[in-house]
C-alpha cells in the first residue's frame, strides 16, 4: 500500500491537488477554504488496477483540455462514493451518484466531479485499453451512475472490498489474478446495463455492434479472425458491419488489432515468465515483428520495454 497524506497548514487544497494528480492524472481542485482543507489518500496496486481510498472534505475536481496535451495513456476511473452524493459532468452529460453506486469517468476528455460534504470514497483506475478490449466503445458508458447494490455490480463491489482487505497477504501472482478477476467482473457489469443499448442513436444498430464486439472478444485468439467472419457470425453484411464501426471512429480490423494489443499489454505489464512471442501468438498475432511494430505504434514503446519495466517493479 502507498499512502499519501498531504497535511501542510498552508494551502491544504494545493497539496491535495498535487496528491490526486500524482495518483491519477493532472487535475485542478477547488474548495471553500483552501488552507483548512484536509484529505488523506491510500493506494493499493492490484494487477491491472490501481485501487485508491480517499478521505477528504468537499471538493471540485476539474480535468481541463490543457491537462490532456501531455498525456500519452488514457484511463477510466470508477468512483464509488461512501456517504455523500457526487455529481459528474462529461460530454455534456451529468450524473448524480448516491452512495451505493459508482460513476464512470474518462481521462481523455475534460470533466468536472464534485461532492459538497466530507466523504470517504473508493476509486479504481483502469487502463482505458483494457476496458475497451472487453466492452468496445467507451463513450456510451461515460457519466452513467451505476447501481451497485444488486447483481453483478454488487458482486464487483464485494470483490473489491474483499481484495483490499486481504491484499497484504497476497503475493504478486495472486494480486495479478485478483485484479484480472475484478476487471472481468467490472466489464461484465458494464455490458449488462440496459441503458448502454438505449443510449445509442439506434437500438438495432447498438445491438448489432454489441453482438459484433462480443464475437470479436470471444475469438481474439484465433489468428484467422477477419471482418468477414464477424459479419457472417452476426448475420449482417460486411459493408453494414464496417459502417457500424466507422460510426465509432474505427475500422473492424483496427478494433480487432487494438483489442489484441490491449490484452498483450496487460500480460506484459504483469511480468510473467512467458516470452513476448508466446504472448503475441496466444492473442492472435501470427508474426512477432508485425506485433512489435503495432505495439510500438499503439503504446509508444517496445514490448521489451514494457516487460523490463514490469520486472523492475516486481524486484528480485
Amino acid at each position: 500500500m502507498v499512502t499519501q497524506k498531504p497535511s501542510l497548514p498552508r494551502d491544504g487544497a494545493g497539496r491535495w491537488q498535487e496528491a490526486v494528480s500524482a495518483a491519477y492524472f493532472p487535475l485542478d481542485t477547488a474548495c471553500g477554504d483552501r488552507a483548512a482543507f484536509q484529505g488523506a489518500l491510500d493506494i493499493w496496486p492490484l494487477g491491472p488496477l490501481a485501487v485508491t481510498r480517499i478521505q477528504c472534505d468537499g471538493v471540485l475536481y476539474r480535468r481541463k483540455a490543457a491537462h490532456l496535451r501531455d498525456d500519452s495513456e488514457s484511463a477510466i476511473l470508477i468512483s464509488i462514493p461512501g456517504q455523500a452524493r457526487v455529481t459528474f459532468r462529461q460530454y455534456a452529460r451529468e450524473a448524480k451518484c448516491p452512495p451505493g453506486g459508482f460513476v464512470i469517468e474518462r481521462s481523455d476528455a475534460p470533466y468536472e466531479y464534485w461532492h459538497q460534504e466530507r466523504d470517504t470514497q473508493w476509486v479504481v483506475k483502469v487502463p482505458a485499453d483494457s476496458i475497451r478490449a472487453r466492452v468496445g466503445d467507451l463513450e456510451r458508458f461515460v457519466a452513467l451512475s451505476m447501481d451497485a447494490r444488486k447483481g453483478v455490480a454488487a458482486y464487483f463491489m464485494a470483490g473489491l472490498r474483499n481484495a483490499v482487505e486481504h491484499l497484504d497477504g497476497m503475493e504478486g501472482a495472486a494480486r495479478q489474478l485478483a485484479g484480472q478477476h475484478l476487471l472481468e467482473i467490472l466489464c461484465l457489469a458494464l455490458r449488462g446495463d440496459e441503458r448502454v443499448m438505449t443510449s445509442q442513436s439506434s437500438v438495432v444498430q447498438a445491438a448489432h455492434l454489441d453482438r459484433a464486439q462480443d464475437f470479436i472478444r470471444r475469438n481474439l485468439k484465433s489468428p484467422g479472425l477477419s471482418p468477414q467472419d464477424v459479419a457472417g457470425a452476426c448475420g449482417i453484411s460486411l459493408r453494414y458491419l464496417q459502417r457500424l464501426f466507422a460510426a465509432s471512429g474505427e475500422s473492424v480490423s483496427g478494433h480487432i488489432r487494438d483489442c489484441r494489443l490491449a490484452r498483450c499489454d496487460e500480460e506484459l505489464r504483469a511480468g510473467g515468465r512467458e516470452s513476448i512471442a508466446q504472448i503475441a501468438y496466444r492473442w492472435g498475432f501470427s508474426d512477432q515483428a508485425q506485433f512489435s511494430r503495432h505495439y510500438r505504434s499503439r503504446f509508444g514503446r517496445a514490448p521489451s520495454a514494457t516487460r523490463q519495466a514490469a520486472l523492475l517493479r516486481a524486484g528480485p
